[in-house]
């Protein structure tokens, strides 16, 4: 009897245990579905982190996560909703990709949105830029690359995601760097400039890791140098910009943000998922499979990173603007 007892309740325990996150998830101030707006078309980059990231925050918050996708603009579409026609109560919330955040408004006064109508939850990953060249690509090495521009200068192609992404800014940021002239020509988003390397119709794309990781693996583009701060475990053979003398470290980041105002008590629980998510060896695994580089930064620091990235981009954007227009 006393060992049917127990077993009875261990039993209850056990299950309690398990449903415990949804206990406390019930309580969760924003209701039990949140919308997540999506500033892009389906299948790109901020879906793939949504696909990883959004299944697991169900679990731990026990609410339904809902994506509405509102592609347009590069992301000021959504961004604005975001910032001036969504409910603050924690029920709404965004991807939020930097730099281009800041950069439509930085670079275009029609946009009227900014970062202070935002409250900023969480970054996830920071995507490491990449150079990558076709598979037959006369181009070796980036030293190869470099060479041909300081030839030729200005007749280079480099494709990168659209005039303000941060490949197009990683563009200039290494003309600076090295006193070169590229012949810069955009597209509308990362996979085109891909596709279009992969094609030999531009020289080279200026990409980011997570975007081409599939295409580098399987041989169909050729990577060149990354600018990250350090060489990345899933492309160990590939040298950093900085091995070569130049010291760029750029990327694209994706993370969450809220309107302004909502409750603390909502933002506070939004950044401890994200921070329990963060500790979670599963997640961090998915992530590495998927040549996701992990950088989650929560709450004030992450308000600190954007702040700091909108000032890097206005010095840069001033550095530029009269000679590039939008």
């Amino acid at each position: 009897m006393y060992a049917k007892a127990l077993c009875h309740w261990l039993t209850i325990t056990a299950v309690a245990i398990s449903l415990s996150p949804l206990a406390q998830a019930a309580d969760y101030v924003g209701g039990d579905e949140v919308t997540v707006l999506q500033g892009f078309k389906p299948g790109g980059g901020s879906d793939a982190l949504a696909q990883l990231v959004q299944p697991r925050l169900s679990e731990i918050l026990g609410v339904d996560f809902v994506n509405e996708y509102m592609p347009g603009a590069t992301g000021a579409v959504a961004w604005t909703r975001l910032a001036k026609q969504s409910p603050n109560d924690g029920s709404t919330i965004s991807i939020t990709n930097t730099p281009m955040l800041m950069t439509n408004y930085i670079m275009n006064d029609a946009i009227t949105y900014n970062t202070d109508e935002m409250t900023p939850i969480a970054n996830v990953v920071t995507d490491p830029g990449i150079v990558v060249v076709s598979a037959d690509s006369p181009y070796q090495t980036i030293e190869d690359l470099f060479a041909a521009a300081e030839q030729s200068p200005g007749t280079v192609t480099i494709g990168n995601s659209g005039v303000g992404g941060d490949d197009f800014f990683t563009t200039i940021l290494l003309e600076q760097a090295k006193g070169l002239s590229f012949k810069k020509v955009p597209f509308q988003g990362d996979g085109p400039s891909a596709t279009a390397a992969m094609g030999g119709k531009i020289d080279a794309s200026f990409n980011n890791v997570g975007n081409v990781y599939g295409q580098v693996e399987s041989g169909n583009l050729r990577a060149l140098a990354v600018f990250a701060e350090k060489r990345l475990t899933s492309l160990p053979d590939v040298p950093t910009m900085k091995e070569k003398g130049v010291d760029v470290v750029a990327g694209s980041s994706r993370g969450y943000s809220a309107p302004a105002g909502i409750p603390d008590e909502a933002r506070q629980q939004l950044i401890a998922a994200f921070q329990t998510l963060a500790k979670d060896p599963d997640f961090q695994a998915q992530a590495e499979k998927r040549a996701m580089n992990l950088d989650v930064v929560t709450g004030d620091d992450y308000r600190a990173m954007i702040d700091k990235m909108e000032s890097d981009y206005r010095e840069i954007w001033d550095s530029v603007k009269d000679q590039i227009g939008r």
